[in-house]
């Protein structure tokens, strides 16, 4: 398979947005580009994640209002992170076991790279599966 900074670089840009902009502004990038989570980076540095699990369970069953509602007050601060010296199935291990679905990429230098969705990863794996799949075949009819 092939390693993170590949997956990474075929990624569109990344998005992610401040622990003071709104729940609303926050919900507006996740429709616009059909994501499901975004970083949340405060002064180049990653303080926490926003995710569509975070807003139904802490602002849609708790009577808040996203447009008044800071993304600091809501985001999960305690981030699962991976650095692109990890492999595939290690991020996969660690998505089953953190129960999370988006995990941020860091550098050497704790910054941001990227962010990787479990689909993403499913995706990669089937991708090497038909690969290998379309190397046995053509091996058995050679």
């Amino acid at each position: 398979m092939r390693p993170l900074n590949q997956l990474i670089a075929e990624k569109k840009s990344l998005l992610s947005v401040g622990p003071d902009d709104t729940v609303f502004t926050a919900l507006t990038l996740l429709s616009q580009y059909e994501i499901g989570a975004l970083p949340v980076v405060d002064g180049g540095r990653l303080v926490g994640i926003f995710s569509e699990r975070d807003y139904a369970r802490k602002i849609v069953l708790k009577g808040k209002t996203s447009k008044d509602t800071p993304v600091r007050e809501i985001m999960s601060e305690k981030v699962s992170c991976v650095t692109l010296a990890q492999s595939i199935e290690e991020c996969m291990a660690l998505m089953t076991d953190k129960r999370v679905r988006h995990l941020p990429v860091i550098g050497d230098h704790n910054e941001l790279l990227g962010i990787l969705s479990i689909g993403d990863l499913v995706k990669e794996v089937i991708s090497d599966q038909k690969f290998t799949i379309d190397q046995l075949v053509h091996y058995i009819h050679s």
